[in-house]
Formats: C-alpha cells, sequence, structure tokens
C-alpha cells in the first residue's frame, strides 16, 4: 500500500523514482480507506533529506501511511527555506488535539549543549508528554531517543572520549523481540554521535528492556510499555551517502573527524560508499508499523488513550 504525502512535498519525485508506492492527497480523498497516521517531529537540519528517508521506511510495508510533519514553534530552521516548513510542516499546537497511530522523534545536532540548554526542550518536553495519550507508539532516534530516555526515566547521556561515526554490527539481546522478527544474527546500524547511554543505567530501570546492541556502539533500542515508547540510538534511516556528506562537511570545515569506520569498500574514502543497512532498516520500520502500531491502535483513534481499546502485543 502506499504512503499519503503532500502533492508537492520534494520526497515525492524521489520516491516514485525508486518505484516507492506514493499517493498523493488528491487521490487519497477519493478513497474509503483509514490510512494510519504517522506524524513525525523533524528535529533534523536536513529536513527534506530527513522526510525523504522516512518517507521511503514508512512506505515500503502493506499498510497505507499518512505522514504529518511537525516542527517546534521556539526553532526556526535555518538550513531549510521558510517556504518550505510554511507549506509542509505544522507545529506542535496547530496538531496538539489530534491524536496519531504512531509518532516518529528524529535525531538532533544538538549533543554538545545539556537538554535543558536547547531552545526547544520546554516544547520537546510537552510533545513528549502529549505523546503519552495521543500517540498508540513513538519511535525515538538517535538523540530523539537519548532526550526521551532522559525525559521520562531519567538516564544521563555521556560524552563520548571520540566521535561515533561509522556502520557496526549489531545483535538482538532478547531473542524474542518481536520488533527484531525476521532480523539476522548480525545486523549493520549506521551511527554518528558524540554521546551515549550506559547500559548499566537501563538495565537499573525496570520499566526499560534493551532488545539489541553492539559491542562497539554500545546500546542499540531499548523498549517501554510494551511498545508505546521505542529508543533507537542509531540511523537507520540514512541513505548510503549520508555519513560522507557529513564526513566531507567536517572536512572541509577542518573539524577533527575521521572516515566512518566499515564504510568505504577496503576503508578506501575514494571508492563510492555502499549500503549495508537498507534490508534490516526497512524490516525494523515494518515490524514496528505493524506490530506496535497497526495492530495495537484502535480504530477509532479518539480512544487511542484508553488502554482496554488498544491490543496488547508482545515486546
Amino acid at each position: 500500500m502506499p504512503i499519503r504525502i503532500p502533492n508537492e512535498l520534494p520526497a515525492t519525485r524521489t520516491l516514485r523514482e525508486e518505484n516507492i508506492f506514493v499517493i498523493t492527497e488528491d487521490r487519497a480523498a477519493m478513497q474509503d480507506i483509514r490510512p494510519l497516521e504517522i506524524a513525525i517531529l523533524n528535529l533534523m537540519p536536513t529536513k527534506i533529506a530527513t522526510e525523504t528517508q522516512l518517507a521511503r521506511l514508512l512506505g515500503n510495508t502493506p499498510l497505507q501511511v499518512q505522514m504529518e510533519l511537525i516542527k517546534t514553534s521556539t526553532h526556526i530552521a535555518k538550513n531549510t527555506s521558510g517556504e518550505h516548513m510554511l507549506a509542509f510542516y505544522k507545529t506542535f499546537d496547530e496538531i496538539r488535539d489530534r491524536t496519531f497511530d504512531g509518532l516518529v522523534i528524529t535525531g538532533a545536532p544538538v549533543e554538545h549543549l545539556e537538554f535543558e540548554e536547547v531552545e526547544y526542550w520546554d516544547e520537546l518536553c510537552r510533545i513528549m508528554e502529549w505523546s503519552k495519550t495521543h500517540v498508540t507508539s513513538t519511535l525515538h532516534i538517535c538523540w530523539g531517543a537519548q532526550a526521551a530516555l532522559y525525559y521520562h526515566y531519567g538516564i544521563k547521556k555521556h560524552p563520548l572520549e571520540q566521535k561515533l561515526f561509522g556502520v557496526f554490527k549489531h545483535v538482538v539481546d532478547y531473542k524474542r523481540s518481536i520488533l527484531f522478527r525476521g532480523f539476522d544474527d548480525v545486523f549493520m546500524v549506521p551511527h554518528s554521535r558524540h554521546t551515549t547511554v550506559l547500559r548499566s543505567d537501563i538495565e537499573n530501570e525496570p520499566r526499560l528492556k534493551i532488545l539489541a546492541s553492539s559491542e562497539r556502539a554500545g546500546v542499540y533500542a531499548v523498549i517501554a510499555d510494551h511498545g508505546r515508547q521505542i529508543f533507537v540510538t542509531g540511523h537507520s534511516e540514512y541513505d548510503a551517502d549520508t555519513l560522507e556528506a557529513e564526513y566531507l562537511r567536517d572536512k572541509e570545515a577542518g573539524l577533527p573527524i575521521s572516515p566512518p569506520e566499515n564504510y568505504y569498500p577496503d576503508d578506501d574514502e575514494t571508492k563510492r560508499p555502499i549500503s549495508t543497512w537498507r534490508s534490516s532498516a526497512n524490516l525494523l520500520f515494518s515490524n514496528w508499523l505493524n506490530y506496535f502500531v497497526y495492530q495495537t491502535t484502535p480504530f477509532d483513534l479518539k480512544n487511542v488513550s484508553d488502554p482496554a481499546a488498544r491490543t496488547s502485543t508482545p515486546e
């Protein structure tokens, strides 16, 4: 089934060229189908690239998905045109009275700041609190995962001696995890971050369960409240060339940066990088949408805050 996105969103052309089934708002209005309503709080500076990456993964399932893009009102995007933000994004105040089947909170390049120093922290806290009663399942990514673990459970982030930058091997810790159903014994995930969360801190919080991790990258996936909250510390949504773009940007700016690990063929940065994580990324989002959104969300979204209206899903 297709993903429903605004008619003129730049991602539309890209996804169609990749044979991702896209349906525009005009055509969707003629169909009598209730799509899954997925909100995306996009905190990344490369908003159009992130929109496309997430739409690609959300659209590669048998479910019809309607994507709603959200921005913070307390931060003005500097790398995306005001026209684009005005045309395709809504503020939290504009959607706060609605309910959603799912919510994705992305990463953000603010790791050097304490959470409370981030200019939109108070607004983000309101959104995370709102999600507990207005969203069936929330998927938090990278800094978004760290922020949510801190807000909901008091788990602190810790600076790394060196930026974690590259593509790393991961394993499933909880073998019965339905989020990782169908995964290989070892799967790859890109990471690009300066901070981490400690496994010991998460294991000491009984409401949290670690699902997957990496010897090199640490804790990768954590679940809470039977999947109403899911936290992933990596960037499975990244394109094959996203890490290269970050590397070249920092290199040209004269910042201390090493080539991404396990990324270039033969560690030769003159060779074109290849994706080794695309299949696992698609499976991760497909499992999330199927088992933690579609299988559990009430038909009438107004009942999303009522536990009796939701179907319990194994973790």
